[in-house]
Parts: structure tokens; C-alpha cells; sequence
């Protein structure tokens, strides 16, 4: 009787327009692909796995701007009973996306060959968070956004935790489930808090029912407001915001170089994404109140990452902290964003470019740390760089390319991020701010110099010629010659990114 009746409840979509969702049907299919034909045959060929998982990315990135063009001609629209968007905002994270799947898998490869766990789960998992990554920046329902969240989620603890050999691996997995958990509970705390004081997870009716709870029922503002405060809490542990950013160091060390390069750029768009559709959809009548609050978590962030990176001496310690300080310039652009009701102002469409740019800078650095590190992840510091430049000279000047990229040094894409989301706080007076992101950026830079100056001017010392030598793999060198070529595109020509914008 139970299930008849939840049944007679339940309203399925009545019409679903597949076209719209062949980006995710690509990545589940490459994934159930990757699985199961996995298991049922023998080992591939060298090199299968990750051109396969490559090409799905690819295909799916494909489909991202084809999407891009639809939307152009017949503006945006609903999906699936309103759950989730096809606007310009949901395809840039989309493509976002395809392009960190299609290079982290490429830096992948040699990697689990190295570390003797070659097979498909990892890439498959790649695809099951890339999935639940295009969800969050799709969603119009709170319902649907924690649905991608935990899809997101899952997939990184058991990536955290997929080196089966190492104990920093499986400890790195551990604290970011146990963390996980708890943002997690914030998140659908806040969730469950909004709707009891709107009736609905709709994205639409929950800010129409805001204003009327605002402007009319003025008893009921408590309960809203602390759902929004909750939403933020749990948002803020998922971009690594401080101080919510005390899992990042720990578990980017600790996971396989890869999967940090996965977790600092796919799952860093994927909770912006989420971030700024919540506070520019939902809770736009709440922007006066949210301010505040991102503007000092902003300015912690930026100063905490800052500041932390530069007294490091592990490499991936210092890249965590440095996704950490780049986490508070997105964070400057949405203060800017909160100025403004609605989606489509410069604070959105700054912040949606500094995702894309950092989703690709980064991917490059971690596949030069992935090479440098050596089996084991064993030489991850400052002294397995040293003397690279002498041993591998175009994969030094690579990574030297995109450490200033993400000092923000001109002629460089991360230079044109910087600039957009100052300029986007500039424009709306938020000039202390803009002053504050603007001195973290010089004191950050001086982590970058530390790594460059290792990889070119430090003197070998003894038993540097005993080391491993370091190894650059095809799919490796490909993977970070497309960020080298990208980051210099942008930083030369960067009009045609930044109109693309949002």
C-alpha cells in the first residue's frame, strides 16, 4: 500500500530533452564502459585506459560547446521538471569540466603504471565525479544540487584513498570522508532549514518565496537566515575556504598527484559553481547579509593562503595552500557578485573565468609534480626539483610558465584572471578588498619563485645523481604543453575567454 501510494505521489518528467543532457550521458557511458568492459576482458594495451577516458572527456567537452551554440540561438531553458538548467552558466562548467577530465587523465596514465595499480576504476571514478561536478553547476534545485554533491564526493574520497600501498593515501581518504561528512551535514541542515521557511527546493520559487517571507512574513526571517548561514558554512568547506580549509593540505599531500590535480580543478569549479548559483538565484534577497560574511571569509582566505604557502617545503603542501589563496580571489568576485541582483554581472562572469583558467593552470603544475615525484610520491619536495632544469629543460620551463601564471605575472592567462576579479571589486567600490587580494598576490608569489629558483639556480647537492631519474611521458608532456599553450593564449590574447564569459 505504502509503495502504491508513494507511487500515485511521485510525478515523473513528462518530457526530457536527451540532446540537452548527451554531456552527461557521454561521461556515465565512458564510465559504465571503462567498468565494466574493464572487468570482463583482459588487460588493454599501454596507454588504453587513459586515451579512452581522454577521449570521453573530449567528446563530452564536444557536446559542451555544441550546447554552448543551442543556447545562443534558443536561450536558455529548464531541464528534467525544472531540476536542473541549459544555460551559458551550466555549459561553461560543463566544458570546464571536460577539459580538467581530459588532462588529468592524460597525467594519470604513467602514473598508475609507475605505482603498479594500472586498470580503469580510477579513470570510471574520474567520470562519476565529472558527472556529479556538471550536476551542481546545472542544478535549479537544492534537492538535485546535494544529489551531484554526494555523487562529487563519494568518487573523491575513494580517489583520495585509491593508492592502496601508501598510508598517506588511505589517511588522506579517511580525513576527507570524516570532514566531508560534516560539511555535508551543514549543507542539508541549511537545505532542509530553507525549505521549511519557503516550502519549495525550486531555485525560482524558493527566491520568489523569499521576498514575500522578507517583505511580508517577517516572523519566519530567523529560520531563513539561518538556512542561508548553514548553506554558506557548507559551501565555504567545499571551495577550502578558511576556515573551513583544514582538510585541503592534508589530503592534497596525501592523495595520488593526480587525483590532487583532479580535486584542485575539477572539484574547485563544481562548488563554485554551486556557490554562485545559490547565492545569485536563490538567495538574492539575502545579499546584503551574505556580503559581509564572504567578504572577511574572502580576506581570510586570501591572507591564510597566502601567507601558509610560502613556509612550506613539501611541493603539493604548497599547491594546496595556493588552491586555498585562489579559492579567496574567486571569493573576491563573488562579493562582487553579491552587489548585484540576479546572475550575469562582472563579479559571475569573472569568477567563471578564473575557474576555467585555474582549472587548467593547476592540472599542468600537478602533471610536472606528478613527474618529479617519482615512485612513491617519495620526492614531492622542494629538493626533488632541484637541478630539473639541467635534467629536463622543457619540463622546467613549462612549470616555470605556469607558476608565474599563478603569481599572475602579465602575458599569462592567470594575470587576466586576477585582473577580471579586482576589476570586477573595483568596479563596485569594494576597494579594500581589491587592495588586500592584490598584496596576497605578491606575497604568494614568493612560493612560486621558491619552486622556480630550486628547478633553476639551486646547487645539486650529494646524492642527487643516485636519485630516480624523472621521467616525461607522451600523454604526460602532451598534457602540460596543452596548459603551457592555453595559459599563454589566454595571457596574449585574452579578449575572445573573457568575452566568452558568462
Amino acid at each position: 500500500m505504502g509503495a502504491l501510494l508513494l507511487a500515485d505521489t511521485l510525478q515523473a518528467p513528462t518530457d526530457i530533452d536527451w540532446f540537452a543532457l548527451s554531456p552527461l550521458l557521454i561521461m556515465l557511458g565512458g564510465a559504465m564502459t571503462l567498468l565494466v568492459a574493464g572487468a570482463l576482458t583482459p588487460v588493454w594495451p599501454k596507454h588504453a585506459y587513459a586515451l579512452l577516458s581522454a577521449a570521453v572527456a573530449a567528446a563530452s567537452g564536444v557536446m559542451g560547446f555544441i550546447q554552448w551554440n543551442r543556447v545562443g540561438h534558443e536561450g536558455p531553458k529548464t531541464l528534467v521538471a525544472e531540476a536542473m538548467w541549459l544555460d551559458r552558466f551550466g555549459v561553461w562548467i560543463t566544458i570546464a569540466v571536460s577539459a580538467g577530465v581530459l588532462l588529468v587523465s592524460m597525467t594519470t596514465d604513467e602514473y598508475l603504471r609507475r605505482e603498479g595499480l594500472e586498470g580503469p576504476e580510477v579513470y570510471a571514478l574520474y567520470h562519476l565525479a565529472a558527472i556529479g561536478a556538471v550536476v551542481m553547476g546545472a542544478a535549479n534545485d537544492l534537492v538535485v544540487l546535494f544529489l551531484g554533491l554526494e555523487i562529487l564526493s563519494i568518487a573523491l574520497y575513494v580517489l583520495a584513498a585509491s593508492h592502496r600501498r601508501r598510508i598517506d593515501s588511505q589517511e588522506a581518504g579517511l580525513k576527507y570522508f570524516v570532514l566531508g561528512a560534516f560539511s555535508s551535514a551543514f549543507l542539508l541542515y541549511g537545505i532542509a532549514l530553507v525549505y521549511g521557511s519557503t516550502g519549495s527546493t525550486n531555485y525560482t520559487r524558493i527566491a520568489a518565496r523569499f521576498d514575500e517571507i522578507v517583505e511580508v512574513v517577517r516572523s519566519r526571517e530567523s529560520l531563513a537566515l539561518a538556512g542561508v548561514a548553514l548553506l554558506l558554512v557548507g559551501l565555504a568547506f567545499k571551495v577550502a575556504a578558511a576556515p573551513f580549509h583544514f582538510w585541503a593540505p592534508d589530503v592534497y599531500q596525501g592523495a595520488p598527484t593526480p587525483v590532487s590535480a583532479f580535486m584542485a580543478s575539477v572539484g574547485k569549479v563544481a562548488a563554485f559553481a554551486a556557490m554562485l548559483r545559490v547565492f545569485t538565484e536563490v538567495l538574492p534577497v539575502w545579499r546584503d547579509d551574505l556580503r559581509p560574511a564572504v567578504w572577511a571569509i574572502a580576506v581570510l582566505t586570501l591572507v591564510l593562503g597566502s601567507v601558509m604557502a610560502v613556509v612550506q617545503t613539501n611541493v603539493k603542501r604548497m599547491l594546496a595552500f595556493s588552491s586555498i589563496s585562489h579559492a579567496g580571489f574567486i571569493l573576491v568576485g563573488v562579493e562582487a557578485a553579491l552587489h548585484s541582483r540576479g546572475p550575469g554581472s562582472e563579479g559571475v562572469s569573472s569568477s567563471l573565468l578564473y575557474l576555467m583558467v585555474y582549472a587548467v593552470l593547476v592540472t599542468g603544475t600537478f602533471g610536472v609534480v606528478t613527474a618529479v615525484g617519482r615512485t612513491g610520491d617519495a620526492s614531492t619536495d622542494l629538493a626533488g626539483f632541484r637541478g630539473l632544469a639541467r635534467a629536463k629543460p622543457a619540463l622546467a620551463l613549462g612549470m616555470t610558465v605556469l607558476l608565474l601564471a599563478q603569481a599572475g605575472v602579465p602575458l599569462t592567462s592567470g594575470f587576466v584572471a586576477k585582473f577580471a576579479v579586482i576589476g570586477a571589486a573595483v568596479d563596485e567600490e569594494s576597494y579594500a578588498i581589491a587592495i588586500i587580494a592584490m598584496v596576497s598576490a605578491v606575497i604568494a608569489a614568493f612560493l612560486y619563485l621558491r619552486i622556480i629558483v630550486s628547478m633553476w639556480i639551486a646547487e645539486p647537492e650529494a646524492g642527487d645523481d643516485d636519485r630516480e631519474p624523472v621521467r616525461v611521458p607522451l600523454l604526460l608532456g602532451v598534457a602540460v604543453a596543452a596548459s603551457v599553450a592555453f595559459t599563454l593564449a589566454v595571457g596574449v590574447y585574452p579578449d575572445w575567454l573573457i568575452d566568452a564569459a558568462p
